[in-house]
């Protein structure tokens, strides 16, 4: 179990999931550069967050911009929409509300599905943080993304749990041990907004000082 002082940003574990270096130079070196996408996408997020508060519409209640924290993988943040859906069983009651009610989170992207899972640990691990807080399953969730105008839904299976549970135990010991590591090899490094910082190439092939100064005094 994690402490207050020692909980790292829930949507770090995306960045950490696509690239550990792009984690470290945001979350441990304080670097960021915008882009056209991320520009979109804070935007797009502003508006979903723009009503802090609870709705019924039928059958589903709403809760918009909900913090969220977990102890146990040492994580806070906020998900975007809440959907509390009518269940038989399981579930939590909600102030006055009749019977029990089954969350599911909703996060809006700006873009489309990824072809790794950085999008889904960090779904997951919304609704693992849920899961601890409210006492009870959370089976499902959803993904709007903006590009494809529509929504795709995520099962939390159990290899997909694991999978965030150990993403965020990495995640803590690279905080802990404070160093940004090289770029891996196969990352969409063009994609990120972070390449002119980063410099994926040259950190590659990065060698140590006492290698540097071998080779030089071999060549002179």
């Amino acid at each position: 179990m994690y402490t207050d002082d020692s909980l790292l940003p829930l949507s770090g574990l995306q960045h950490y999931a696509f690239c550990p270096r792009q984690w470290a130079l945001i979350h441990l070196e304080r670097q960021w550069d915008e882009s056209v996408r991320t520009v979109e996408g804070r935007h797009l997020h502003e508006r979903v967050h723009s009503g802090l508060h609870s709705e019924g519409d039928g059958d589903m209640v709403v809760a918009r911009s909900v913090p969220v924290v977990s102890y146990r993988l040492g994580l806070y943040g906020v998900v975007d929409i809440v959907e509390y859906r009518p269940t038989t069983s399981a579930g939590i009651g909600l102030p006055k509300r009749p019977g029990r009610w089954l969350p599911h989170p909703v996060e809006y992207k700006r873009g489309h599905p990824k072809p790794d899972d950085r999008d889904e640990v960090q779904l997951c691990a919304q609704a693992l943080c849920l899961e601890e807080m409210l006492g009870t399953e959370v089976l499902t969730g959803s993904f709007f993304y903006g590009e494809i105008r529509r929504r795709v839904k995520v099962v939390f299976s159990a290899e997909l749990r694991q999978r965030v549970i150990s993403l965020a135990r990495e995640m803590h010991e690279a905080f802990d041990q404070g160093k940004t590591p090289p770029a891996p090899p196969g990352v969409g490094c063009n994609l990120c907004s972070l390449k002119e910082l980063c410099l994926p190439k040259l950190t590659r092939k990065r060698r140590s000082v006492r290698e540097y100064l071998r080779t030089e005094l071999e060549m002179g």
